[in-house]
């Protein structure tokens, strides 16, 4: 069966600026969704302001993996909702890829524990994103690096906790450089941060990009096991007096 998964997008810049509007005519979301159903993905997409951001627990229940960007309204986003899916992602298992701006989103920074912040400069300058890990799966594929010509910069400190595996890190035209390519478990959950994506730039078009994003989600993707059997419980067999 098809890995099912939600492209979840703010939605907002795209219908402020006409210059985003251009870039992304429907939307980052369905840019980033059209590239994960020609590589194979079950793919729905959902935005800030549906109902429930369009994160209802039946949309959630039959989703995979959820890919997450926000920017000028993570603080609109209902603690319910975040709730909602950080159980799904620690609890059962539902994979996580928060992309660019997404470090400062509601969920990130709930699972990350810490403020993810970091340093920034927008003027357009060249990025290349090295692949650090190369046998790791996400990687698979790529070449050495992928060169962005115009971005916005991230540069470190990155005020997050230690990523279980680093795949790829940023250099900048500027000088700065950035982890940029990030995997963590929680729970039953695995998350992948993947840093580019500034919605000025027409960087979700990039091929090796969306190479990126749909390798991921194949990673995050739940790999099944027991479930969480918690409380009290008989023994499996007698146990004789102590």
């Amino acid at each position: 069966m098809a890995i099912r998964v939600t492209v979840w997008n703010e939605y907002r810049h795209e219908k402020k600026n006409p210059r985003i509007a251009q870039i992304y005519p429907d939307g980052i979301h369905n840019a980033i969704a059209g590239a994960l159903r020609q590589a194979g993905y079950e793919v729905g997409t959902a935005t800030l302001d549906e109902p429930e951001h369009g994160l209802t627990d039946e949309v959630l229940a039959r989703t995979d993996v959820l890919t997450w960007w926000g920017h000028m309204a993570h603080r609109e986003v209902q603690d319910e909702v975040v709730l909602r899916v950080q159980r799904r992602v620690v609890a059962e298992g539902m994979g996580l890829i928060v992309l660019h701006s997404g470090h400062l989103s509601k969920i990130f920074t709930r699972l990350m524990g810490s403020s993810c912040n970091l340093k920034w400069r927008e003027v357009g300058e060249k990025e290349r994103i090295w692949v650090v890990e190369t046998g790791h799966p996400i990687a698979q594929g790529l070449p050495e690096y992928i060169e962005l010509e115009h971005e916005e910069m991230y540069g470190e400190r990155f005020d997050i906790p230690a990523p279980d595996t680093l795949v790829m890190c940023s250099w900048f035209q500027g000088g700065e450089i950035f982890r940029s390519g990030c995997c963590y478990q929680r729970g039953r959950g695995r998350i992948f941060y993947f840093r580019p994506g500034h919605e000025t730039y027409p960087t979700y078009h990039n091929s090796l990009v969306q190479k990126v994003i749909a390798n991921a989600v194949a990673w995050v993707a739940p790999v099944g096991g027991p479930a969480n059997n918690f409380g009290k419980k008989q023994p499996l067999e007698p146990i004789g007096e102590r």
